[in-house]
């Protein structure tokens, strides 16, 4: 039996059941997974005990597939639980790391429990899993618990299947477990009987205080407190981009957000991921936390040690990564207080080792989904399940958002969030994961697939591994694939692809595509018009620079909007002029960019996405005429998304003084009317009436509930993300999918 049946009481679970029914045998954990012998006299039992095994399982475990073996019977009278047998090649999926579970909670804050006020208390139902393990079986001698010894109350506790904590590789308690300590801002060891209240002080006291999780720290101060808020902002040179925040109860939150069932559920499920919930008009916290923005990322305490702070700190907590700029979380103490010395004040930490990064999910409920906006502790490495089967194959995902995927069977293990690879400590969490997935799930990949971008370092990383062959895709395709796979779905369909960049195969930017194909091959029917970016990759954090490209290619004679005024307007006409570092795009992303600068909304960021996001803020919901458009062939019935119509009549607009709220409305109703248009032709040439929505770009709420609306509503089945996200943190799925295809000798990438 394999699945997600370790380090979840899948043994005491089938021992209960075993006994309970008379049974005799034995349960083993084996590097394939469960292996159970069960024997009885009476048929009826035999079929019961199966029809349990389906139907109760604890609700942590997850069957992928049972196989079963008629045997003799044996002299067995009793049912036992067998040593673990780590011999043989790894089929058993790892358990995510589990958000607290009710019965610990009531242990930790009852004063006459043992574990009462202890940080680190888990049973078989919660706690670590990923972030620990080194490698399978998952038993405590491959945890980083393997330092510490159980006193004899654990030990009975570990030992007794009938126990909540039987085989909870991590268990512990105030006398044998981890332990909290309070380090100064230099590292030093403060002298202190209680850290936690120590924590909590400093966060009364504007302070910013780094707080050891269980897949790395967080950086901390109260969500109320604006001197903190600004203060952790300076510190962390993270200008604008929003914070996430820890609420103390689903009542707190309320009290500050509106909230659905989708999200209430989300919240306060086992995996406990941080939801982007729309803010209540006086929400009373620091407008500091997510500024300019109408959703606020709020999660609940999923640990003991985050319990423990809420329930003596503020009801509200800025609970952020703890790194500056775009470096990894740290994981480690020493790396903590080298990291982060000039932004934390003290640090709460403790002593069991985090063997894995891994940072807080990320999630929406966009068109009645819960949707990952970015995937990691909670859901990795739970597997994404697959339509079938077939060779094991390893992809190295891309350049920004990075993940990686290993496929197995029929199994896809989506990795966690890694992050920007031109980091190199985050280069060196690639390596780390792309080591640990395949060390513990024992895979021999036959082939390792990249995207086509020959600068990548997980490109270049691919080729580096010179025992396996590799294979680059193209990034759009890779978009289209990991959709169709998620969707269990291996039929051609129309992919609407938006995002910010991509290589194309004709070595320019892509990023506005509507390919027709499956993973094995994809034609490339039309394409936003190129536009020249001058600047190139600068053009990402000054969407005034794609604004005078935008502006250069839709005006014989180049306009000045406003904020031109302040802009170096003469260098960058004379990069447009002579072709020089201009590289044209197609890029949907970019298109967003422009129009939120020619607005006046935005002509600088300070974090990717930023322009997109405060134009489709600044939206008077979906309303209005669209702009002008075009659709023109660009021969071999292939289609070109002429925007010059449209970038002619918002600049009409901005200088006759239209509301940004009006141009922003009308411009995502013209996106909506330019998509749906080019759709219906791609139906007409292909006769498929599958639409795959993919890219970055689809996280606009605003674009892809009303475009998903239309599609479906005009008898079209659409295909969209949920289980991985639609940012290039899915595109590893993609890439692996595309693989298996290419050993199967099918694949023809993109014509």
């Amino acid at each position: 039996m394999s699945g997600i049946v370790q380090g979840v009481g899948f043994r005491p679970f089938i021992y209960r059941l075993a006994k309970g029914a008379g049974l005799s045998g034995y349960i083993r954990n084996t590097s394939s997974g469960v292996c159970i012998e069960i024997q009885s006299p009476e048929s009826s039992k035999l079929d019961r005990f199966f029809f349990d095994l389906r139907h109760m399982a604890p609700p942590l475990a997850k069957i992928t597939s049972i196989e079963i073996e008629e045997i003799p019977p044996s002299s067995e009278r009793e049912f036992v639980i067998m040593s673990s047998d780590d011999e043989g090649a790894a089929e058993t999926l790892v358990a995510p790391d589990i958000a607290m579970c009710e019965a610990c909670r009531k242990e930790l804050l009852s004063p006459s429990d043992r574990r009462h006020g202890y940080a680190f208390l888990n049973c078989t139902d919660c706690g670590p899993r990923y972030t620990i393990i080194e490698r399978i079986p998952y038993d405590r001698r491959y945890t980083s618990m393997k330092d510490f010894t159980m006193c004899p109350d654990c030990e009975r506790e570990y030992h007794d299947p009938m126990d909540r904590r039987f085989h909870a590789q991590p268990n512990a308690c105030p006398v044998c477990g981890p332990s909290l300590q309070i380090l100064d801002r230099d590292g030093n060891v403060v002298p202190c009987d209680d850290p936690v209240g120590y924590a909590v002080a400093s966060l009364k006291s504007s302070g910013v205080v780094a707080v050891k999780g269980i897949g790395g720290f967080h950086l901390s101060v109260d969500a109320f407190d604006d001197k903190a808020v600004s203060a952790l902002r300076k510190r962390k040179r993270r200008e604008e981009k929003p914070f996430a925040v820890m609420a103390r109860s689903i009542e707190t939150i309320e009290k500050f957000c509106d909230i659905n069932a989708s999200e209430r559920e989300a919240l306060c499920s086992p995996q406990a991921p941080v939801v982007l919930l729309k803010k209540k008009a006086r929400h009373g916290l620091s407008e500091e936390i997510a500024p300019r923005n109408d959703r606020l990322g709020v999660m609940l305490p999923y640990a003991p040690l985050h319990v423990l702070l809420m329930n003596r700190g503020p009801e509200m907590l800025v609970m952020t990564s703890a790194n500056s700029s775009d470096e990894p979380i740290a994981i480690e103490n020493s790396e903590a207080v080298s990291r982060l010395q000039e932004i934390a004040d003290c640090y709460l930490v403790h002593d069991r080792p985090v063997y894995l990064r891994c940072d807080d999910s990320v999630t929406v409920h966009l068109a009645g989904k819960l949707r990952q906006v970015r995937r990691s502790r909670g859901y990795v490495p739970e597997p994404v399940p697959l339509l079938s089967g077939g060779a094991s194959v390893f992809s190295t995902g891309a350049e920004i958002k990075n993940t990686v995927c290993l496929l197995k069977g029929n199994s896809a293990i989506v990795s966690q969030h890694i992050g920007d690879l031109r980091n190199y400590e985050s280069y060196r969490h690639f390596q780390m994961v792309a080591d640990h997935l395949q060390q513990i799930f024992q895979a021999s990949p036959e082939l390792i697939v990249s995207d086509m971008h020959p600068a990548y370092l997980s490109s270049l990383w691919a080729l580096e591994q010179k025992d396996i062959p590799s294979l680059a895709v193209q990034h759009h395709h890779a978009h289209l694939a990991s959709c169709l796979a998620e969707n269990l779905s291996d039929a051609p369909a129309i992919g609407v692809i938006l995002d910010g960049t991509g290589y194309g195969i004709d070595g320019t930017s892509w990023g506005g595509e509507v390919l027709i194909g499956d993973a094995a091959e994809a034609y490339r029917f039309a394409c936003f018009d190129p536009v020249p970016l001058p600047g190139g990759d600068a053009a990402v954090f000054h969407p005034w620079r794609a604004a005078a490209g935008y502006l250069f290619h839709s005006f014989d004679t180049v306009p000045e909007p406003g904020f031109m005024r302040d802009k170096d307007m003469s260098g960058v006409m004379q990069l447009l002029e002579k072709g020089v570092n201009s590289p044209v795009t197609s890029s949907c992303g970019r298109l967003f960019d422009a129009v939120a600068a020619l607005t006046g909304l935005c002509s600088d960021i300070s974090y990717e996405g930023q322009a997109a996001i405060e134009l489709m803020l600044a939206a008077r919901g979906f309303e209005g005429e669209p702009f002008s458009w075009e659709i023109s062939a660009s021969g071999d019935d292939r289609w070109r998304l002429d925007i010059s119509p449209m970038i002619r009549d918002i600049v009409t607009a901005v200088q006759s003084g239209v509301p940004v709220a009006v141009i922003s409305s009308r411009f995502h109703v013209t996106i909506v009317e330019l998509l749906y248009a080019i759709v219906r032709k791609a139906v007409a040439y292909s006769g498929i009436h599958r639409v795959v929505l993919s890219g970055g770009v689809f996280q606009n709420a605003l674009l892809f509930e009303r475009l998903t609306e239309k599609l479906e509503r005009h008898g079209l089945t659409v295909l969209t993300h949920a289980l991985v996200p639609c940012n290039d943190g899915g595109i590893s799925l993609g890439q692996a999918v595309i693989g298996r295809e290419y050993l199967k000798g099918r694949y023809k990438g993109v014509l």
